[in-house]
């Protein structure tokens, strides 16, 4: 098994540019199954998730040639009927977005429940709710058995702004018969670049960006081509080590069109950066002092669905307030696993309090020291690193495979800010 090794206290300097968007690129590849035509995808992140939706992919006929580094052509001219490999789905929570183009293309599917990051339970309700709302028959015995005799429009109110059931829904309706409205969509930008990928193969969807979807079925998809934006979580996470590190970095085509809340927040944490057109700057001289609530009281940072904070940065951001001085509650209502990675930050000299398994108070600034560490799921494995280049001494992080699903080559990227960080084997 192999480990990071880092030696922390390094300030970062230079510059980075993030892969592309790993939550666009899942379901992007599963909206490929929708066409025969071949469809070319570029700013592919080349990491362990994308690799698995591949694989997936083509054990359902998919042709998948490469093209340079990071562009795909993939061609389905036809599906398989197959059963997916179980361990496989089992890698990834993407699995799930199997369903709906090969249910609207095909008819059916056979589909092993998804795995992917242990931190509370992620029910699929909201999947199978969309799906039957627009035709699907659905049974479950250990596996999905979803079916249809043919796919209609449908007027759903999704039960909650799940991203992945949006973009299941999106892809089941747009070859269904009919009108679908989808109110309650979610609206984050990987969603928007679904749904624009779509509309260049032929798609008929209004409301992009909105939490209101208008989609008119069509009989067919065409090929096409299309470019994957950066990924924000990667962005921010550079920013996150920037700021411990207390160094100073240039992210080139950071997305900053859709960092206003990531930038309000972090601003209550006394961080703050500039803009230089599509580039994100974080200077050495950071504030690093949380802003109090208007009245004194400790503020509160909560998760919510965009364009609010979103869940996955909030790893992230708790590392950040380790460094930053006064107390500030961080909430996230959504999973009830995502803070048991605190008690990891504890050990390094953090003072957490975990509150229930959503909230966690953190009292900063402190110093952290080296440790022995281990990667329980991608954003706290990429916290615990951003810890691990604030602290004194030399920390190893293992199962890095953890990290590594979401974030490409980031071992080489950080050495190339300054960090030293190397690859071992236990």
């Amino acid at each position: 098994m192999e480990e990071f090794v880092i030696e922390g206290g390094i300030p970062l300097r230079g510059e980075v540019t993030p892969s592309g968007n790993k939550n666009a690129a899942l379901p992007l590849l599963a909206a490929c199954l929708l066409t025969e035509e071949p469809v070319i995808l570029h700013n592919l992140p080349q990491i362990r998730d994308v690799l698995a939706m591949r694989k997936l992919i083509e054990s359902l006929g998919a042709v998948v040639e490469d093209l340079g580094a990071n562009t795909w052509r993939i061609t389905t001219k036809e599906l398989i009927a197959s059963h997916l490999d179980p361990d496989l789905c089992r890698r990834i929570r993407a699995s799930i977005l199997i369903a709906g183009p090969v249910l609207a293309r095909a008819g059916g599917v056979h589909l092993p429940p998804p795995g992917g990051d242990v931190i509370g339970r992620r029910r699929l309700d909201t999947h199978i709710l969309a799906l039957r709302a627009l035709g699907a028959e659905v049974k479950y015995d250990r596996v999905f058995e979803i079916t249809s005799n043919g796919l209609h429009g449908a007027d759903m109110l999704l039960d909650e702004a799940s991203v992945t059931a949006t973009e299941n829904a999106v892809m089941a309706a747009v070859l269904a018969k009919g009108e679908t409205k989808i109110r309650n969509a979610a609206s984050e930008p990987h969603v928007q670049e679904v749904c624009n990928f779509l509309n260049i193969l032929g798609a008929k969807i209004e409301g992009i960006g909105s939490n209101t979807l208008h989609i008119t079925g069509v009989s067919r998809l065409n090929g096409g081509e299309f470019t994957i934006g950066p990924d924000l979580l990667e962005v921010v996470s550079y920013i996150g080590a920037a700021v411990v590190t207390h160094g100073n970095i240039r992210i080139h085509n950071a997305g900053v069109q859709h960092l206003e809340m990531v930038r309000q927040v972090f601003h209550r944490l006394g961080v703050q950066w500039q803009v230089e057109g599509s580039d994100l700057i974080v200077p050495a001289e950071q504030p690093l002092v949380i802003a109090s609530d208007l009245d004194g009281a400790v503020p509160e940072i909560k998760t919510n669905v965009w364009p609010a904070f979103p869940t996955d940065l909030t790893s992230i951001a708790i590392t950040v307030a380790t460094q930053a001085a006064g107390s500030v509650l961080f909430h996230d209502w959504m999973f009830s696993g995502r803070m048991y990675f605190t008690d990891k930050l504890v050990g390094m000299g953090a003072r957490i309090i975990l509150c229930d398994p959503y909230r966690v108070l953190i009292q900063g600034p402190t110093q952290l020291y080296s440790e022995k560490l281990e990667s329980p799921d991608i954003r706290a494995g990429m916290a615990l690193l951003l810890a691990a280049l604030a602290a004194k001494g030399t920390s190893k992080i293992r199962n890095i495979v953890q990290i590594e699903r979401g974030y490409e080559r980031v071992d080489e990227k950080l050495r190339s800010l300054g960090a030293k960080i190397e690859r071992a084997t236990e």
